[in-house]
């Protein structure tokens, strides 16, 4: 009977030590994954906060408080969301259009993505800032624009622009200008609207994770535009004659549930 018990309390402890070493290694993992879940949520707001700082004062909200530049970098999306015209789009092209209009730009630099013949960013926001009366001297297009670093850094190396005003969204404009500030760009922003309220968490969270990919590739991968070339300095290219603002037609702002794609 001793023997039996013995040998039934001697199974139990080994049991209670198993639990005990499998409760531990729980324990310790869950303090793990709850550090390491805690310390990207630090770096994700520290990053965030660090892009928004570095722009403070360099972001404008409305034309008339824009200083002027001499060219105004237009970041492409689509036109449309489906069959729906992508706010989006066209607030960035009344904006455009507005600036021309208050003669804070003498010409524009389209920059979007290229990918196949039926989808053309630059293209397309030629054809509505030529539909608006802004003379195609005035225009140049960068069909290379396929990310926002890509834009900002084809602009300086390839169109030789040293300082410029960047136009798109209100949230985007933090990022652009801290990717030009790296590359020793003078630019400043306009910030235009984002249509939708509701999504506003969505887009927030999405701009969130593409800041920190960002800092990735300027400080980390060095990442570099997709394609480069031969210089196309435009400064040169554009005409020295005074001309008065025009009265353009602006497109109007249909909501959409769907955001663009930054």
């Amino acid at each position: 009977m001793r023997a039996l018990s013995w040998a039934k309390i001697k199974h139990q402890w080994r049991q209670t030590s198993v639990w005990r070493l499998i409760y531990r290694i729980a324990k310790g993992a869950t303090l793990l994954a709850g550090a390491l879940f805690l310390s990207i949520i630090l770096v994700l707001s520290s990053v965030d906060f660090w892009m928004s700082y570095s722009a403070e004062g360099l972001m404008h909200k409305e034309v008339k408080s824009t200083p002027p530049r001499d060219i105004a970098v237009i970041l492409g999306t689509s036109k449309y969301i489906g069959r729906t015209l992508n706010p989006y789009y066209s607030y960035r092209i009344n904006a455009a259009i507005e600036l021309y209009k208050q003669n804070k730009v003498r010409g524009f630099l389209l920059s979007g993505d290229n990918a196949h013949r039926s989808y053309n960013e630059p293209w397309t926001m030629k054809r509505d800032l030529l539909k608006a009366g802004i003379p195609e001297e005035l225009i140049f297009l960068d069909y290379a624009g396929f990310r926002t670093l890509d834009s900002i850094v084809r602009a300086k190396q390839i169109f030789n622009l040293d300082d410029f005003v960047i136009v798109t969204q209100t949230f985007h404009c933090d990022r652009a200008l801290f990717i030009a500030n790296y590359y020793d760009v003078d630019a400043i922003c306009l910030g235009v609207p984002s249509p939708i309220p509701t999504s506003w968490f969505n887009v927030r969270f999405r701009e969130v994770f593409a800041r920190t990919k960002a800092m990735l590739d300027l400080y980390i991968i060095n990442t570099q535009p997709k394609f480069l070339g031969p210089q196309e300095p435009i400064l040169n290219m554009l005409p020295r004659y005074d001309y008065a603002p025009i009265m353009p037609r602006f497109i109007p702002n249909n909501k959409s549930d769907k955001t663009a794609n930054e």
